[in-house]
């Protein structure tokens, strides 16, 4: 991995049909949006493997069609933050944690940009929710990495939604009587991820950035990442103890104030509702929620 080498990574098809990763030839997220409709955007070329591998530059060429950057092949894990906004902290009446609260969700998760989300039949129970979040990819495998150089594990920064069943993860019915994240947390696709990689060269620890959720167009969420209880490189140091964070992988940094289970008539995810996650200077994440059939 060099992120030292370009600002912002795609992946996408040229006009010879070769898939291939590039540079977008762009100044931010908005000229990215504006040229990818206007079929105008170019990028330069870089060959590899996967996204955080050794890349090779190349020539300036035409961006014919994007594809998603990260696959689940090329994310080893997917580590999240829990209650790490602080007005969220508040809205779900918690105290805040001492350290980082860290759960798990699998590469199965990943989903794609405009995907849409199945949503399976064992959490069609009317408490599916949104989650928009700052999401970290790691560039490098480190251990035990101290704050002082956490910025120089991190390949770059996308928007993500991190989908939640809630029953299965508060309700004692289904939860039992500690909730439990995974399961709830960790069905296939339940973590769609924007389709630009952002490197800390341009947004640094990505902590000035405003987040933004809507549902059908629907504002939800509007919050500064500068709210973050726990920053980029807290967080890194903290989830690297004695644990080996490997290149590739994803950590959602947890998600503010807005979601549907904070308000006092809950406003939860029907078929068909579409869930845009936006974050200032990354991107967006759009995905229409599929209840399978």
């Amino acid at each position: 991995m060099s992120s030292d080498s370009w600002a912002r990574l795609i992946r996408f098809v040229d006009d010879n049909g070769d898939e291939t990763f590039g540079e977008p030839i762009v100044a931010d997220e908005k000229e990215f949006a504006e040229n990818l409709a206007n079929n105008t955007l170019e990028a330069v070329e870089y060959k590899g493997s996967s996204p955080v591998s050794a890349l090779t530059k190349g020539e300036k060429v035409h961006v014919k069609e994007l594809r998603d950057l990260l696959r689940p092949s090329d994310v080893p894990i997917i580590r999240c933050i829990g209650l790490n906004y602080q007005a969220h902290i508040k809205e779900g009446g918690r105290t805040p944690p001492p350290y980082p609260s860290v759960f798990i969700k699998p590469s199965t998760s990943v989903a794609g940009h405009s995907e849409d989300i199945p949503i399976p039949k064992i959490a069609q129970d009317g408490t599916v929710d949104y989650e928009g979040e700052l999401a970290i990819v790691i560039g490098k495998t480190g251990k035990n990495i101290p704050k002082e150089s956490a910025l120089e594990y991190v390949a770059g920064y996308l928007a993500a939604n991190d989908v939640s069943a809630r029953a299965w993860q508060r309700d004692p019915k289904k939860a039992g009587g500690v909730p439990q994240w995974c399961f709830s947390k960790g069905f296939d696709k339940f973590a769609p991820l924007s389709p630009m990689l952002v490197s800390p060269s341009v947004v640094g620890n990505a902590s000035t950035l405003q987040l933004r959720t809507t549902v059908n167009g629907e504002e939800r969420q509007n919050t500064s990442t500068g709210d973050l209880l726990f920053g980029v490189e807290e967080i890194i140091s903290f989830v690297s103890q004695g644990t080996t964070i490997e290149a590739g992988t994803i950590i959602l940094t947890g998600t503010p104030s807005g979601v549907a289970m904070g308000m006092k008539e809950p406003k939860y995810l029907n078929d068909g509702d579409v869930v845009e996650v936006s974050i200032s200077g990354l991107g967006n994440v759009k995905n229409v929620m599929a209840f399978e059939k």
